[in-house]
């Protein structure tokens, strides 16, 4: 059995017939039950004008979690910062750091999170320049760290509470392009392939082959990010499978807020077109029981390289959500099998 470390990504998925109060609730549970099981982080996704989705601040709900989880890395999968101002960002994990010493995560992604038009709004001075991002990072890094170079902005202006220790600070990327930001400013790394399956092993070593030593971090530092349905039957896992295909297929055709059932889709006819869409999004997921999905996911670490996979799970009911990641960690030894079924009854 390999030993990997495995961690969450949490987009709050409002399911079908659900309401965002049900979806904020699951959320909780479903950190609290990923905390005795022995995952590693939970991470919340940054998501604007999307109706099936519940969270557009991060940074609020993880202080909700921390305070229901002990053991936990909570963190940003990630903050999307061109949407926000780089100091603010600072002081809002700066209070969750202070609160939670030793457990925040401070993951920061370019991507919108969204339409454009909304991040426009967002933030109105956002120009979508990729060389603003970087002097963003150069700005965050700068107003959390106590040695500043002098004369610069960062020397006058602090984020403040002034604690003594500063949130674990990651880089997301789907491109592979902000691998190399990555390695230049001395940040961990974490690669969407739930995102762009396209790419990633490759990103992650040019990352290694040129990170810098930073205060933040002496050694590079990676994981993977995956979509993973585990179901006890093949029956389970098939009718998951066809459900995310077809999502997939909405998403790209612009229907985001798009939530199917099995029974809604199980006749659709697909074009030779979209079959080849569907062969290609099923790189960004894994599902079947699971001998098939301990298989698959020990072979996308070990071709990636790392020893920690993140994963974010869909399904048609929270109890088959829950209980995907409850196999999950009994695969790769995170906890107890014998003891989890009791924990899955009392969530």
């Amino acid at each position: 059995m390999m030993k990997l470390k495995l961690s969450v990504l949490d987009q709050t998925p409002i399911r079908r017939g659900s309401t965002a109060r049900e979806a904020l609730q699951e959320s909780i549970q479903l950190a609290r039950f990923a905390d005795t099981l022995g995952y590693t982080r939970y991470w919340l996704s940054e998501h604007h004008n999307i109706q099936t989705l519940a969270d557009a601040a991060p940074e609020v709900f993880i202080a909700r979690l921390a305070s229901e989880t002990q053991h936990l890395r909570l963190g940003s999968g990630g903050i999307m910062l061109p949407n926000h101002s780089t100091l603010k960002v600072a002081e809002n994990f700066r209070l969750l750091e202070a609160l939670y010493p030793g457990r925040i995560d401070l993951g920061i992604g370019r991507a919108p999170g969204g339409d454009r038009l909304t991040a426009s709004l967002l933030n109105p001075v956002n120009t979508f320049d990729p060389e603003e991002y970087v002097r963003q990072i150069v700005d965050l890094k700068g107003f959390l760290s106590e040695d500043a170079e002098p004369g610069t902005i960062h020397q006058k202006v602090k984020a403040i509470p002034r604690i003594d220790s500063m949130p674990e600070l990651w880089m997301l990327t789907s491109s592979g392009e902000s691998a190399y930001i990555a390695a230049h400013f001395g940040l961990a790394l974490s690669f969407a392939q739930f995102i762009n399956p396209i790419g990633g092993p490759e990103s992650i070593r040019a990352y290694r082959e040129r990170f810098k030593p930073s205060s933040q971090l002496q050694e590079p530092q990676a994981n993977v990010g995956i979509f993973v349905f585990c179901g006890d039957t093949e029956e389970k896992a098939e009718r998951m499978q066809a459900v995310m295909d077809y999502r997939f297929l909405s998403i790209e055709k612009g229907n985001v807020d798009e939530a199917p059932s099995y029974e809604s889709i199980k006749s659709y006819s697909y074009s030779s077109e979209e079959w080849m869409r569907i062969q290609h999004n099923r790189m960004r997921m894994i599902t079947g029981t699971p001998d098939v999905v301990q298989k698959k996911i020990t072979q996308l670490a070990e071709t990636f390289e790392v020893d920690e996979v993140v994963i974010a799970t869909f399904a048609d009911s929270f109890d088959d959500r829950l209980r995907s990641y409850e196999l999950l960690a009994g695969l790769f030894g995170t906890s107890t099998p014998a003891i989890n079924a009791q924990l899955l009854a009392d969530v």
